[in-house]
């Protein structure tokens, strides 16, 4: 009966994510309402400023005109989608490799490597610590940072690298930003890139079950400038 419950879940939350990515507010005047309902006269429950990145599901099912955003979690709700840009409607960078190993990335002048490999959590357990939570301790912290994909359990696997090659200039995403983030999924990895702003997208669906989350990271003019992580699960 648990193995059922486990794959329904795993089911469910693939199909929801099957609907769901990352978005770019655009509006011309810096910022955009976010509502509580689907409604041009529902309650304002926050702001969100242009250029930041969310988290899009599909549009409301009574009223196409609206998306359900995520930005944290204490902001969600419903933005007007033409104020909503979604990060695949950019160029796609296509995967000239992809496996649980590696996945790479390539057009034109751009190549993107992910490596990733088994984790051996026996010889980093001195890194892990851990936190209460209801009487139960539970390890959630890597080299003093959140982790990610895990759900408590022992992580499987990691990154090893990510590099990004755009023309003659090489970028290499810090460890720090990588170390705490466990069971990668290459084949949920996409890759887009903003051509007229020079802003390449890296986009992850790690982990599966009450573990997943989602990982962008953000190179602008051929620099390393951000990494978000998203569980609107």
């Amino acid at each position: 009966m648990k193995i059922k419950k486990i794959f329904l879940v795993t089911t469910l939350l693939s199909i929801q994510l099957s609907f769901a990515q990352f978005a770019k507010i655009v509006d011309k005047d810096g910022y955009v309402n976010l509502r509580e309902n689907p409604d041009i006269k529902s309650k304002i429950i926050g702001k969100i400023n242009s250029d930041e990145i969310v988290y899009a599901s599909e549009p409301d099912a009574t009223n196409k005109n609206w998306m359900n955003i995520y930005y944290n979690d204490k902001t969600a709700g419903y933005i007007y989608s033409s104020k909503v840009k979604l990060l695949d409607s950019y160029e796609t960078i296509l995967p000239i490799t992809n496996d649980e190993n590696k996945a790479s990335f390539k057009s034109g002048n751009i190549k993107v490597d992910i490596t990733t490999e088994k984790f051996n959590y026996k010889e980093n357990k001195k890194f892990f610590s851990s936190s209460t939570y209801g009487g139960q301790k539970v390890e959630d912290k890597y080299k003093g940072n959140l982790i990610w994909g895990t759900d408590g359990t022992i992580p499987r696997t990691h990154y090893k690298s990510i590099t990004v090659q755009i023309k003659d200039k090489k970028i290499q995403i810090p460890t720090k930003e990588i170390e705490n983030l466990f069971n990668p999924s290459n084949q949920f990895t996409a890759c887009y890139y903003d051509r007229k702003s020079d802003i390449l997208y890296l986009t992850m669906l790690n982990s599966d079950g009450a573990g997943s989350y989602v990982a962008l990271f953000k190179i602008v003019k051929g620099v390393y400038k951000e990494r978000i992580l998203k569980k609107p699960f």
